[in-house]
């Protein structure tokens, strides 16, 4: 069951990354985002209602909260970082905020066996390479580094706290739309204050109306993604759960490369058959 449902947090949380990155070449990321989650957030608003998710409410919301609160301030500075570039360093490196749930799960007693501990490491070098990793080239700069990691760091806070928001599925529901709400908050309130700075919200044709499908299956995409990786949180190691969730980079790459054509490069397929190698140590261990 943890397997399962982590390898389709990925699968879900790449198909949302990649119909992100196609967004955000035609409008602002950071309205995708807010938009995106809007639509989720109006989604879970209508599930909560009629599950009665309501009467689930209870301390544990405030994970929720904090998670909707870093969740904004990691993509802003992913963003920010992939801005900066080279972009074959920023993303591999962003992966390495899994260490955050699995330093959790391991603070908590869980002790993965052999098999599995070679699992993770595998899994996640195969992440790092599938990445595409940019190995010549023009220097980083310091700045995209320190902000890569600290997005690297919130994701992986994210994953830790939305694991910890609920126990039920309709707590779920509710926990999940408590983290949109804030999370559409905070970016509603980061798109506000960077349209006062000069920048522009929305492309120059107005609001896309033809995207608000693709919107819509990004951040509905995101919600699941998250849902299906507290299941697997609860069903089994987090240390597991954790490392096969973050195999989204592959997901990515393999959807640019079926749907875009683009090439993946040597180590990128190296990194991919890494991955599955690591996800079958995992699912086996």
């Amino acid at each position: 069951m943890t397997a399962l449902f982590a390898l389709a947090t990925s699968l879900l949380w790449g198909l949302a990354d990649f119909g992100g990155g196609l967004l955000t070449r035609r409008t602002p990321a950071l309205t995708v985002v807010v938009v995106s989650q809007a639509i989720a957030t109006v989604v879970l608003g209508v599930i909560v209602v009629f599950t009665g998710a309501w009467s689930e409410a209870g301390d544990q919301l405030w994970f929720a909260a904090a998670a909707g609160v870093v969740g904004p301030i990691a993509l802003i500075c992913f963003y920010k970082a992939l801005a900066l570039g080279p972009m074959g360093v920023v993303s591999p490196l962003g992966t390495v905020g899994v260490a955050v749930p699995v330093g959790v799960g391991l603070f908590l007693g869980e002790r993965p066996g052999l098999i599995q501990v070679a699992g993770i490491a595998v899994a996640v070098l195969g992440v790092v390479l599938a990445g595409g990793p940019q190995l010549r080239g023009a220097p980083v700069q310091r700045q995209a580094i320190l902000l890569t990691l600290v997005a690297a760091f919130g994701f992986g806070t994210v994953f830790a706290l939305i694991a910890e928001a609920s126990t039920t599925t309709t707590g779920l529901f509710l926990a999940l739309f408590v983290q949109r709400v804030v999370n559409v908050v905070a970016g509603g309130l980061a798109l506000y204050a960077s349209s006062r700075r000069g920048v522009a919200p929305l492309p120059e044709g107005g609001f896309p109306w033809r995207s608000l499908p693709a919107l819509g299956f990004v951040g509905l995409a995101d919600v699941a993604a998250n849902g299906t990786y507290v299941v697997a949180a609860h069903h089994g190691p987090v240390t597991v759960a954790a490392v096969l969730a973050s195999l989204y980079p592959v997901v990515t790459a393999l959807a640019a490369r079926g749907i875009l054509r683009e090439r993946l490069r040597a180590v990128q397929a190296a990194g991919a058959g890494l991955a599955l190698v690591g996800t079958l140590l995992l699912a086996t261990g």
